[in-house]
């Protein structure tokens, strides 16, 4: 880029564009007064400029965007050069975070059913309280009781679909142990890897390229291992009679699980990571407490409580509300399906704390499958481009549909920008 062109650019960035079809920007301008809308799901242009969406922005012009995305992209790498950038440590390690936060979920479920208390649906209300408490008090702050409102009004009904499969995921999931063994629900959680594939490919477009299918395939081979290892050892819970409703109820939960997985990582490339979290804690509360209001009655009524069991249930909302606050990085940095795909090691993990919690032992496969399933999710980003997963097809050829937040390929991009002196300012969302 030549000076003379550099001093044509706008030197704000833009945080946030239109952020879901037919959608508004929500935010209050920096003076405190609401900025216009228009409603039309497009972002108005002028000159050639992209109209800002943040508090009191200015313009980021479309041809620095354009210019950025196709610097990124064009640039001469070899089959190896994402590995050697710091998101693609960052989106690995971020994974096995996320894999480990739901080991600790499911070893304190273990826990809680161990002192003869089972309530999924009512365990897991309290994370939807905690993301509401948190997330949802910070976007009525940003935005104003007025602007909140009309959010609601306005994309409540999206964000009601996305909560309903989240808390029904989670709930048959955790109903199919009740009814069927370890591998049998273990090897339905395939399916919702499945399910992220299809739904991406056909809904959004998303085309995958031969190393992140080599890459799945390598992971869903790591997972077979564990699955073979159980069945060597005796560990996969054996042939109980009720074994295909609880079959049913693990499909049930995958297929909620996949659905949601994609939704979401649509939701947050479009809008604000603290929105999208506080909007599922609002109608996950309401969706979970009616599911644990109909189905955890009874059980509610038997369970044991005492001074450890509520050790337990804070040390599950803990892990949970950690992982559902960092999932949606992992889900803008990569993808839905390398979310699904990374979490497959928790498996390895849960060994790990069940020979210091509960007095197993491990057998001589699984450090062979987890080692395989590492090496999935590396080949799943072999010949990628140095944006990897983050570009979206779904938000246009330069992401101008998209969020500018942490992980995206558009900060990125205009990250680019503003080191060759093009923009100045940043402000992440």
């Amino acid at each position: 880029m030549d000076s003379k062109t550099a001093d044509t650019k706008t030197t704000a960035i833009e945080t946030h564009d239109r952020a879901l079809e037919n959608g508004e920007d929500y935010r209050r301008s920096s003076d405190g007064l609401e900025i216009n809308e228009h409603g039309n799901g497009t972002t108005e242009t002028n000159s050639d400029e992209l109209r800002a969406a943040n508090s009191g922005g200015e313009a980021v012009d479309a041809v620095v965007l354009e210019q950025a995305i196709e610097a990124l992209e064009s640039k001469k790498t070899k089959w190896y050069a994402y590995m050697t950038t710091k998101e693609f440590w960052a989106v690995l390690l971020l994974g096995q975070v996320l894999a480990l936060c739901i080991t600790a979920t499911n070893t304190f479920s273990t826990l809680l059913v161990n002192k003869g208390t089972s309530i999924p649906a009512f365990q897991t209300l309290f994370n939807y309280v905690v993301l509401t408490a948190i997330y949802t008090t910070y976007t009525v702050f940003t935005y104003g009781p007025k602007k909140y409102f009309k959010l609601l009004f306005v994309d409540g009904w999206k964000y009601i679909i996305l909560s309903f499969m989240d808390v029904e995921g989670n709930y048959f999931t955790v109903l199919a142990y009740r009814y069927t063994n370890i591998l049998s629900a273990q090897l339905l959680n395939f399916w919702s890897i499945v399910c992220v594939v299809i739904v991406s490919f056909v809904l959004l477009h998303v085309r995958y390229k031969w190393a992140q299918i080599l890459g799945i395939l390598i992971c869903c081979g790591g997972m077979g291992i564990l699955l073979a290892s159980d069945h060597i050892t005796g560990s996969n819970g054996g042939d109980p009679p009720t074994q295909l409703k609880g079959d049913l109820f693990g499909l049930a939960g995958a297929t909620f699980y996949g659905l949601s997985n994609v939704f979401e990582e649509w939701f947050v490339s479009k809008r604000p990571m603290y929105e999208v979290l506080g909007m599922l804690g609002l109608f996950g509360i309401i969706i979970n407490g009616v599911t644990a209001a109909i189905f955890d009655r009874g059980s509610f009524q038997s369970a044991t409580w005492d001074g450890q069991v509520g050790g337990y249930i804070v040390g599950y909302t803990i892990a949970l509300a950690l992982f559902y606050s960092l999932a949606p990085l992992i889900l803008r940095m990569a993808s839905a399906a390398f979310f699904d795909i990374s979490l497959l090691t928790g498996n390895f993990w849960g060994v790990i704390i069940g020979i210091h919690v509960f007095g197993q032992t491990i057998y001589f496969l699984y450090p062979i499958a987890f080692v395989l399933i590492i090496l999935g999710l590396i080949t799943y980003f072999l010949a990628g481009s140095m944006l990897g997963d983050a570009k979206k097809p779904w938000l246009g050829k330069n992401q101008e549909k998209g969020v500018a937040g942490i992980g995206t390929a558009k900060l990125k991009a205009i990250k680019k920008a503003r080191r060759e002196g093009m923009l100045t300012g940043e402000h992440v969302v």
